[in-house]
């Protein structure tokens, strides 16, 4: 069993003719991932290798998708994904970076309303080896395994997976939630995710400074999550105020410290790592 998807994952890629979307989808065809079309307004009739290039979604639906991969400019990504999200496709992962606050969060009430799964914007999507990729990880660093793991961090995402991989352990389901202040999922929803499947024995969870998301995990794993949790907190050695990479990754007043993450992960047992490569000694 696999988190959200699997190898009958229907997929298409909205934004599939540009530079991101075309290279990203060819990625996935190669990690096995059941891509069944295309979308490029203006771009109807076109092909991509084998697929099917059409203007809209609607057009798109007689493939019965499940999921999209949104890869188009910021400006565009709220038509992009309301468009998915009205047609029911239930999956909506969103690649592009800088998208506008307020279009976000529009974007996470109609899925919230809906009951479709957002993932992003602005993360490296989800994967689960070798079933599905959704999202621009890369392929060759994943081992068919129990471990799922979660992370705001897409950079760090790749790196403790691989470490991860290199130390005989391997994934269940990885998940980049995304670095924005507001995205479609939080460590709560995919930890609940991770508790119900079975495949699931250990998660990783990766943090970084700004907002609370990891203080309420910690709160919500003390009651409700069975399984071995590890941790990692990025930035702890940002100053107070100052801006990160991460539009979220913002400490303000003491609130979203490293320290405050680290204290409440360790007082709801989880073990945090100094480094990114101390996470597998942490699994064993």
């Amino acid at each position: 069993m696999a988190v959200l998807v699997d190898k009958n994952t229907r997929v298409i890629v909205q934004g599939i003719t540009g530079h991101q979307g075309s290279f990203h989808a060819g990625e996935m065809i190669k990690f096995g991932t059941k891509v069944v079309a295309g979308v490029s307004p203006g771009k109807g009739g076109a092909k991509f290798q084998n697929l099917d290039v059409y203007d809209t979604v609607a057009e798109t639906m007689k493939f019965s998708p499940d999921a999209t991969m949104i890869s188009v400019p910021a400006p565009y990504v709220k038509d992009a994904a309301l468009e998915a999200i009205d047609h029911g496709i239930k999956i909506v992962y969103i690649l592009t970076e800088h998208v506008p606050f307020h279009d976000t969060m529009e974007i996470v009430h109609q899925a919230k309303r809906k009951g479709i799964t957002l993932i992003g914007p602005n993360g490296p999507g989800i994967t689960s080896p070798f079933l599905c990729k959704i999202g621009i990880m890369p392929n060759q660093i994943f081992k068919e395994g129990d471990v799922a793991v979660a992370s705001r961090s897409g950079t760090l995402t790749y790196e403790i997976v691989e470490a991860i991989t290199r130390n005989g352990f391997g994934e269940s389901t990885v998940i980049g939630l995304g670095g924005d202040p507001v995205v479609g999922q939080t460590f709560i929803d995919v930890l609940k995710l991770f508790e119900e499947d079975e495949r699931t024995k250990k998660i990783v969870l990766v943090g970084e400074i700004g907002g609370n998301n990891e203080e309420r995990a910690a709160e919500y794993i003390k009651k409700h999550v069975s399984k071995k949790v590890v941790a990692y907190i990025t930035g702890r050695s940002a100053p107070p105020g100052k801006r990160m990479g991460h539009a979220g990754a913002i400490i303000e007043k003491g609130v979203g410290t490293a320290e405050s993450k680290i204290k409440a992960f360790n007082s709801a047992g989880v073990k945090v790592a100094d480094y990114p490569y101390d996470i597998p000694g942490l699994l064993r």
